[in-house]
């Protein structure tokens, strides 16, 4: 194995269309499997915090079950920003990390 990638889930617990949440060195990772690739970001939604995990993936956009901001899985970059009514909240890009595949395992550099 590669030096700085470690293994954070097997394929077959990741469907395509679904997000695993993994913890590495104390920092939340979101993992998503888009159409059989996969891809790696913050958990932890940049504006209050939400769980990723917890919202909604469609194609490979994450909407945070909190107050609705979106990220795009695969860049990390913001889609949208929080909705809250009167208030016009902003979110920060999520960091990304690199993954790659070997055998069934899904293996994330850190």
């Amino acid at each position: 194995m590669e030096s700085g990638y470690v293994r954070v889930a097997g394929k077959a617990e990741i469907p395509v269309g679904k997000m695993k949440a993994v913890k590495l060195e104390g920092k939340e990772i979101l993992i998503a499997n888009v159409n059989d690739n996969y891809y790696a970001i913050g958990n932890r939604c940049t504006h209050a915090g939400g769980d990723l995990s917890q919202g909604v993936l469609e194609g490979n956009v994450v909407t945070c079950p909190k107050h609705h901001a979106k990220f795009d899985v695969t860049t990390g970059k913001v889609v949208s920003h929080p909705k809250i009514r009167f208030l016009h909240p902003k979110a920060n890009d999520e960091p990304t990390y690199q993954v790659k595949v070997e055998n069934e395992n899904i293996l994330v550099k850190f």
